[in-house]
């Protein structure tokens, strides 16, 4: 256990802050002058990934250990990315994702409670809507996930709600749509094992390191036969978490908000964007249509700008893909993806 040091700046503890999303947070937490203290058992995390903050390894599973984090950091509040996340993967173990998913964050929750940390930033997802009625989806559309790992998020967030109203806590449950793209300072970068994401497989094919990327479902009631879906740039899902953050710091009542764009794209879109920006053949293959995927899911993006000041900077495709581009091609060189 690292003691924290004498005069360090408002702590943040970062649930899966050696993930993903997570280590770009932490980035832009320490730019903004908060310490990130990443807590995580790096089943899916990466320690390399963590350069803004201490690294507490740990479950958010084990009570003790997260009781140990909060005694020895204390937190001005939280930011909840810890979690299972494939989709498919939720259909064929859902005990899996209602032991870490739900379980976990009720562990969380309660530590919280004990330590007096009454702020919170959840990780949620678009998946809490399903198959959505009416698009752009707002905030106000009746939550029906048809998966396990959505159900788990609606959970959670249903878990949220019961704490404010028992103990006065408050939240901000970010909904975000399809996370995409890299660092654009190419210091942190997309790493899932298995990659499931539709970007980083298309680099991946592009690279030579998978022999084509799938396209599953080309018959969607789409102007192209396939699947659209609101890719948001990483870092500014990382902005997202910050506003919430402020937001609440400032008072901000308990609140779900969609993080996207408003902007819908192809699967086919997406790739001819990755053979434009590669310089290389990509093979595709069509596949079957995935259960439970919608044909469009576009978010409606008013409360982001009006409660939390969000508006995307770097959400275009373009951007997007470039920036997986130059962090994935510079990860494979000179031979083989590597783990930088």
């Amino acid at each position: 256990m690292t003691a924290r040091p004498a005069g360090a700046s408002d702590a943040v503890l970062v649930t899966g802050g050696a993930g993903y999303i997570g280590s770009h947070t932490c980035k832009l937490l320490a730019r903004a002058g908060r310490l990130p203290v990443a807590f995580d058992d790096l089943s899916n995390g990466h320690a390399d990934a963590v350069r803004w903050g201490p690294l507490e390894t740990g479950s958010i599973e084990d009570r003790g250990r997260l009781r140990e984090v909060f005694a020895a950091w204390r937190p001005e509040a939280v930011i909840h990315f810890a979690g299972l996340i494939e989709v498919g993967r939720s259909a064929e173990d859902p005990a899996a994702f209602y032991r870490t998913n739900v379980a976990g964050s009720l562990a969380l929750l309660e530590e919280m409670g004990a330590a007096g940390v009454q702020r919170i930033v959840f990780s949620s997802s678009a998946s809490v809507y399903g198959i959505p009625a009416a698009l752009p989806v707002s905030e106000d559309a009746q939550p029906a996930p048809v998966s396990p790992y959505g159900e788990t998020k609606r959970a959670v967030e249903a878990m949220l709600d019961a704490f404010a109203r028992a103990h006065g806590t408050r939240h901000a449950a970010l909904r975000y749509f399809n996370a995409a793209g890299a660092d654009p300072e190419g210091e942190l970068g997309e790493r899932h094992d298995p990659e499931t994401h539709l970007v980083p497989r298309a680099l991946h094919t592009a690279l030579g390191l998978e022999p084509h990327v799938s396209i599953f479902g080309t018959d969607y009631p789409t102007p192209d036969g396939t699947a659209v879906r609101d890719y948001v740039h990483v870092s500014d899902l990382a902005a997202a978490h910050v506003a919430a953050l402020d937001y609440l710091a400032g008072g901000g009542e308990p609140v779900a908000v969609n993080i996207g764009t408003g902007r819908g794209h192809s699967v086919r879109q997406v790739l001819d964007a990755a053979r434009r920006i590669a310089g290389r053949p990509l093979a595709e293959r069509r596949a079957p249509r995935r259960a439970g995927d919608p044909p469009e899911l576009v978010a409606a993006t008013g409360r982001a700008a009006r409660l939390l000041g969000w508006t995307p900077r770097l959400s275009d495709l373009d951007s997007i893909v470039a920036t997986a581009w130059a962090w994935h091609s510079r990860a494979a060189a000179p031979a083989g993806l590597t783990e930088a």
